[in-house]
């Protein structure tokens, strides 16, 4: 739960407290009568506080399984990726292979074609 959410809830508590304390030690009231109204007062208070915890608690979860949900999106999106990339630099590898080999092929077919032709003029001398 958020620092800030827990500050709430003290704030709540401690003035609800302050507030029931002094109003029922003001009231004219029998020490009976005010023993019974401090009971309930702190009961209400017991209540809300137990009602606010599980607020904060609930959006707590909330946020938890909303986060958690983004991470296994993001996680999926982040494997497809992954996987094309990976894709790419196989078909980007292959290519290059297939032109290297298409490359030295010309290349041998270029350097034989000299070599012939170095032979014909040699001939010729």
């Amino acid at each position: 739960m958020a620092e800030r959410d827990w500050d709430v809830v003290k704030a709540l508590v401690v003035g609800g407290l302050i507030g029931a304390a002094i109003g029922i030690l003001f009231a004219p009231k029998s020490g009976k009568e005010t023993r019974q109204d401090l009971s309930m007062k702190a009961d209400e208070l017991l209540a809300k506080a137990k009602e606010e915890y599980e607020k904060a608690s609930e959006k707590g979860r909330a946020a938890y399984e909303a986060a958690s949900l983004r991470m296994k999106e993001f996680e999926g999106v982040a494997r497809e990726k992954a996987e094309e990339i990976a894709g790419k630099a196989s078909e980007l590898a292959a290519q290059g292979a297939e032109k290297l080999s298409d490359g030295s092929g010309r290349l041998k077919k270029a350097f034989d074609a000299g070599l012939e032709a170095y032979r014909e003029e040699k001939n010729k001398i």
